[in-house]
C-alpha cells in the first residue's frame, strides 16, 4: 500500500515502463528535430546576411520599416490576448505562475527553432503575462530570452544596446605609396658633350695638358683640331695622372671615367693620347694598360692607332686578340733572361677569351703593374660577363692576403683608407669605359666595380628617373630611310640601289652567316656588281683583306654580319643597308653607325616586312632617332630585272648544292 502511495506521489503507474520510454524516445526525436531546425535557420540566416551586404541602402531601410511594421502587428495582437488571459487567471498562485514561465520559454524555443507562427504569438502572450503579474519574474523572463531577440536584431539589422564590438583597423585597405626608383647622381648629371662635331672644334693646342710630342705626331697624321669628346675627355684622364701614376689628385684613388657618345666621334683617341702621355715616363716596362674589346677586327683597329702615336718612342705594344698561335703571343708579351721573366709590352690590347687564355696559361704574363683598364664598346663587354673576364683580371691584378711578393709596390684589393693602406703606397687601378650605347642601368653598370664614376655623355635625356629604355645618339650627319618590301623582292632592291641609284660603296648587314652567304652568291650569279661577304666564314688574313679592299674602292657592295657592326672605322661607307631588320635598337645604332662617321653624311635603308613595321618604328622612335622616313620602290622600276633575277635564283639552287656535296668530302 505505502509502494502504491509512493507511484501514486511520483505520478507514475506499475505498467507505466513502456510509457516513459516512449515519451523519451519522442522526447529525443522532437529534441533532433529542433537541432536540425537550427541548423537549418543558421544556414538561412547565413543567406540572408550575404544577400544583405549585396543590397543598396534603400532597400534595407524598406526592409527594415516592414520588419518593423510586423513587430507592431504581433505586439497589437498579443495585448488582446494578454487581456482575456489575465481576465481567466486572476487567480492563479505564484508557483504557478513560475511553472507557466518556464513552459513559455520552452514553448518560446520551439516557435524559435521551428517557425511556428502560433507559438510566436503564444510566446508574446506569456511574456505579457509575467510581466503585468510580477516585474521581478519579467526582469528573469527577459533574460531568458535574450539570446532568441539578439538572433532577431542580427537578422533585421536593428540595435538596442550600445555593447556592440567595435572593429579595430576597419576593413579598408591600406595604399601602399610605390618606391620612387632614382638614378646614381653620375647618372642623372653627367658632364654633358656637344653632339654638333663640326660647330664645336676646338684646335689641338687649346686643350691642356698635351706634350708637344703628341701635338707634332697629332699634326703629322692630319689632326687640326679635336671633336668635342675628345676635347673633354683628353683633360680628365690627364688630370688623374696630375700627380704620378701612384696616386690621384689630391692624394685620393682616381676616378674611373664613362664616355657615351655617338659612332665615330672620335672615342679611340680620346684615351689613346692621354694613356700615352702617362705611360712615357715609365723607367721598368711593365703592363700598364690593357684595353679589351669584343672582336678581333676592332682589337687590331685599337692596336694600330697605339703603335702609330708610340711610335719613335720606347713604349711598346702587344696585340692578344687570336690572330697569331698562343706561343708566338706569349713569346711577344714576355722574355726570360737570367731565369727572370721580364715584360716586352707596356700596352696590351685583347679580346676577352685570348685574355684570360693567357691569364690562366701564361705564368709570365703578370698585371701587378696595370694602371689602366680600358673597355672598349663596354654594353657589350658587359652582356659578355658571364665569360668572367673581368673577375680573373682582378684577381690577377690584386694579390691575396697570404701570397708572397718581392716587389716594393704591393698589389691588394682597396678598401678604407688607412694609415696602413697607405704604406707602402700601391698602384690604383682606373676604368675607362667608352660605348655609343652605354645602358642608363646600374645594376648592370655595378657589375663593373665602377669607383666614383664620371660620366661624359652627349645624350641629353639623361634624367634622374629611370626610363623604361635607353635613349642614345645617333650620327648628325645620318638620313634614315625604312623601305616596305616582301621576301621575295629584297635582292631586287640592293639591286636597284647599286645599279641604278648608284648607292655605292654600301655595306650591306644580315642576321645570320648563311643568309650573307647566300645574299653574297645571289648577287654574284646576277652579275654587274662587285660584291665580297664579311663573316666568320673566313679567316682572320681574308677579313683582313677584304675590308681593305672595300675601303679602297675596289669592291662596292659588302654583304656582312654584325661582326663588322661594332666599332670598326671603315672609310668611305655613303650608305648601310640592312637586309635583315635588326632585332634590338643598339645593333641598329652600331650599324647605321658605320656611316656619317666624324661628322660626314650617310644613308641608311632598313628593308621592313609589313608585319615588322609597326614594332621597328617605335623601336627606333623609342631610342631617340631624330626621324626615319619611308622609302617608296615603285614595282615597275624593278621589272627588268625580273628575268634574270629568276635565271640567277636557279644558278643559286644548283651552287648550294654542290657546296654541301663538297663538304661531305
Amino acid at each position: 500500500m505505502a509502494l502504491f502511495m509512493i507511484n501514486r506521489y511520483l505520478g507514475e503507474e506499475e505498467d507505466c515502463e513502456s510509457s516513459r520510454e516512449s515519451r523519451s524516445s519522442a522526447l529525443l526525436a522532437k529534441l533532433q528535430e529542433q537541432v536540425k531546425a537550427r541548423e537549418q535557420q543558421s544556414v538561412s540566416n547565413t543567406a540572408e546576411e550575404d544577400n544583405d551586404h549585396h543590397q543598396s541602402d534603400k532597400e534595407q531601410k524598406k526592409r527594415k520599416r516592414q520588419e518593423a511594421d510586423g513587430v507592431q502587428h504581433k505586439t497589437k495582437k498579443s495585448d488582446n490576448v494578454k487581456k482575456t488571459d489575465l481576465d481567466d487567471e486572476a487567480a492563479s498562485s505564484t508557483k504557478k505562475k513560475k511553472k507557466h514561465k518556464l513552459k513559455t520559454v520552452s514553448n518560446e524555443n520551439e516557435s524559435v527553432n521551428t517557425g511556428d507562427n502560433e507559438s510566436d504569438n503564444k510566446k508574446s502572450v506569456e511574456i505579457a503575462e509575467t510581466t503585468e503579474s510580477d516585474p521581478e519574474e519579467s526582469k528573469k523572463t527577459e533574460k531568458a530570452v535574450d539570446p532568441q531577440i539578439d538572433q532577431i536584431q542580427a537578422e533585421t539589422g536593428s540595435s538596442t544596446s550600445q555593447t556592440a564590438f567595435h572593429i579595430l583597423g576597419g576593413f579598408k585597405e591600406k595604399t601602399v605609396q610605390k618606391v620612387r626608383r632614382v638614378l646614381p647622381q653620375w647618372l642623372a648629371q653627367p658632364d654633358v658633350i656637344q653632339r654638333d662635331m663640326k660647330n664645336n672644334l676646338i684646335p689641338i693646342s687649346q686643350v691642356p695638358g698635351i706634350c708637344p710630342i703628341l701635338l707634332k705626331k697629332l699634326e703629322a697624321n692630319g689632326i687640326q683640331s679635336f671633336f668635342p669628346v675628345q676635347s673633354e675627355v683628353i683633360p680628365a684622364i690627364l688630370e688623374s695622372v696630375s700627380s704620378g701614376l701612384l696616386l690621384g689628385p689630391g692624394g685620393y684613388r682616381p676616378r674611373d671615367i664613362c664616355v657615351s657618345a655617338p659612332t665615330g666621334s672620335g672615342k679611340t683617341l680620346a684615351f689613346v693620347i692621354p694613356v700615352i702621355q702617362a705611360l712615357s715616363k715609365r723607367v721598368v716596362c711593365e703592363v700598364r694598360a690593357l684595353a679589351v674589346l669584343p672582336t678581333k677586327e676592332l682589337a687590331q683597329q685599337v692596336s694600330k692607332v697605339f703603335s702609330t702615336y708610340t711610335e719613335g718612342s720606347s713604349l711598346k705594344v702587344v696585340i692578344i686578340a687570336g690572330q697569331k698561335s698562343f706561343a708566338a703571343e706569349r713569346a711577344a708579351l714576355s722574355e726570360s733572361r737570367g731565369g727572370v721573366s721580364h715584360s716586352l709590352a707596356d700596352i696590351v690590347v685583347a679580346t676577352p677569351g685570348r685574355l684570360v687564355d693567357h691569364i690562366n696559361k701564361n705564368d709570365n704574363f703578370s698585371l701587378q703593374h696595370l694602371r689602366f683598364l680600358i673597355i672598349d664598346e663596354a654594353d657589350r663587354m658587359i652582356d659578355s660577363m658571364h665569360q668572367s673576364w673581368l673577375s680573373q683580371v682582378t684577381k690577377a691584378v690584386y694579390r691575396n692576403p697570404g701570397d708572397t711578393q718581392t716587389s716594393f709596390f704591393r698589389r691588394i684589393l682597396p678598401g678604407p683608407i688607412t694609415v696602413a693602406s697607405l704604406s707602402p703606397p700601391q698602384i690604383p687601378l682606373q676604368k675607362l669605359l667608352f660605348s655609343a650605347t652605354l645602358t642608363q642601368n646600374p645594376e648592370k653598370l655595378q657589375l663593373l666595380d665602377l669607383h666614383q664614376p664620371r660620366l661624359f655623355s652627349s645624350t641629353h635625356t639623361f634624367s634622374e628617373t629611370p626610363q623604361s629604355q635607353d635613349t642614345f645618339n645617333f650620327p648628325q650627319g645620318l638620313s634614315e630611310y625604312y623601305v616596305s618590301c616582301n621576301q621575295s623582292n629584297k635582292p631586287l632592291i640592293i639591286l636597284h640601289f647599286l645599279l641604278r641609284l648608284k648607292f655605292s660603296p654600301a655595306l650591306c648587314f644580315t642576321n645570320s652567316r648563311e643568309g650573307a652567304h647566300r645574299l653574297y652568291l645571289l648577287v654574284k650569279l646576277f652579275g654587274g656588281v662587285e660584291v665580297a661577304e664579311f663573316s666568320s666564314r673566313l679567316s682572320p688574313s681574308e677579313r683582313q683583306r677584304t675590308l681593305k679592299d672595300f675601303e679602297e674602292g675596289k669592291i662596292p657592295l659588302l654583304i656582312s654580319t654584325d661582326a663588322a657592326a661594332r666599332g670598326i672605322d671603315i672609310n668611305g661607307v655613303k650608305c648601310v643597308i640592312n637586309y635583315d631588320a635588326p632585332q634590338y635598337v643598339r645593333t641598329y645604332i652600331h650599324r647605321v653607325g658605320r656611316t656619317a662617321r666624324a661628322g660626314k653624311a650617310g644613308l641608311a635603308f632598313t628593308f621592313l616586312l609589313k608585319v615588322q613595321e609597326t614594332r621597328f618604328l617605335k623601336m627606333v622612335s623609342d631610342a631617340g632617332s631624330p626621324g626615319i622616313k619611308r622609302q617608296l620602290v615603285q614595282p615597275e622600276n624593278l621589272k627588268g630585272m625580273e628575268a634574270r633575277y629568276e635565271q640567277a635564283l636557279a644558278e643559286l639552287g644548283i651552287a648550294v648544292k654542290e657546296e654541301k656535296a663538297r663538304k661531305r668530302f
